[in-house]
């Protein structure tokens, strides 16, 4: 009967030890799971970051040309108004041109 319950004991412990094997196993796998994971997670990460840079690059490319466009048109209107105003300013200097001469030569004359 000692080598029967010896036998047993001896089948339990090699049981135990095939389950103690086997939970190392199992958390092996799991450790590997968890790096591959990792990895997936990080690569996931890094593609949706070139994206949203490729997305941000875009959207600013658009408000960039959509200031210049304005810029280039608020350039424009100001430099109609100058010239504009320079057109005036030489059909005053024109027109006064000889009234000017005259009140010159008149002051001068006179003193």
């Amino acid at each position: 009967m000692s080598n029967m319950a010896e036998s047993k004991v001896t089948g339990i412990i090699k049981s135990l030890n095939a389950l103690e094997d086997d939970l190392d196993s199992l958390n092996d796998k799991v450790s590997d799971m968890k790096k591959q994971l990792s990895v997936k997670a990080q690569n996931e990460i890094d593609v949706l970051l070139e994206k949203t840079r490729e997305m941000a690059t875009k959207e600013a490319e658009v408000i960039i040309n959509a200031s210049k466009e304005k810029a280039m048109t608020e350039s424009s209107k100001i430099t109609k108004e100058g010239e504009a105003k320079l057109s005036e300013i030489q059909s005053n200097i024109d027109a006064n041109f000889d009234k000017a001469v005259k009140h010159v030569v008149s002051t001068v004359l006179k003193a």
